[in-house]
């Protein structure tokens, strides 16, 4: 990736109104750089103010650092400039689904998917959604207030920051996930939506039986990842001073607090 983005500037560098900016803003986006992809999209916009991508790719990166206000001024931006965009159609079927207007989420995830047939992450979030919007018709759950969402993992080793409850729609039950001091719950709720079905059947197919949690390690950090209800699933993370171990005994502590929580509001 480092030669790839060496020759990527090179380029660019060459020839400032090249549209190579695309492809470098995105790399650098993927490759965890948001001010760096923020320089280089932002530069392109200026030479190239109505071009429909480059507004997607920065609407992307204010998704990835939690400016999802202007993040959607940015996909509709698109939307202006190219009315069939799919990728501003999918970010703002995102937003809508945040923001609980899951009609409005259905009809640009099914005008994304119109745009791209062949996109897993779309088939999956209208999946979600669709999901979600039945959900809401047949019952209407009781939401918990704020304040009692808060007190689900009071007590436990890092509680204000770290621990995050998710339901089955993707949307943030309890708890709390910070980057950089700002709270990227319901962001890292969202892209959960579909984790334990896909652990589900990937276990089944490569015969491990029922999937009971998920270990990944970084530079930066350990998550773990679990279900403690067929309805939620849990996401604990810690650093890396924090071993496996120790990482799996806070897991199962948060998971019988978040079992007691949702029994205590479900009564």
């Amino acid at each position: 990736m480092v030669d790839d983005l060496h020759a990527l500037r090179a380029e660019l560098a060459r020839d400032p109104e090249s549209l190579v900016f695309l492809r470098l803003g995105e790399m650098l986006r993927v490759a965890g750089e948001p001010d760096a992809a923020a320089r280089v999209t932002l530069d392109g916009l200026h030479r190239h103010p109505h071009l429909a991508d480059a507004h997607d790719l920065y609407a992307r990166i204010l998704a990835d650092v939690g400016d999802l206000e202007r993040a959607g001024d940015e996909w509709s931006t698109a939307l202006s400039l190219a009315p069939r965009h799919g990728g501003a159609h999918k970010g703002l079927g995102f937003l809508a689904f945040r923001q609980r207007d899951f009609e409005a989420a259905l009809e640009h995830l099914e005008l994304a998917l119109a745009s791209d047939p062949s996109d897993p992450t779309v088939v999956q979030a209208l999946h979600t959604v669709r999901q979600a919007f039945e959900d809401r018709m047949a019952a209407p759950p009781a939401s918990a207030s704020i304040g009692a969402a808060r007190q689900a993992f009071g007590g436990l080793e890092g509680a204000e920051d770290g621990l995050l409850l998710v339901d089955p729609q993707g949307l943030v039950m309890a708890g709390r996930i910070a980057v950089g001091g700002v709270d990227q719950g319901e962001i890292v709720a969202a892209y959960l939506a579909g984790a334990s079905q896909e652990a589900a059947r990937t276990a089944r197919l490569i015969g491990l039986g029922d999937w009971t949690a998920i270990l990944a390690e970084g530079p930066a950090g350990h998550v773990h990842i679990a279900p403690p209800t067929p309805a939620a699933l849990l996401l604990v993370r810690r650093d890396r001073s924090v071993p496996p171990g120790r990482l799996q005994i806070v897991a199962e502590r948060a998971a019988d607090a978040a079992r007691s929580w949702l029994e205590e509001a479900a009564r």
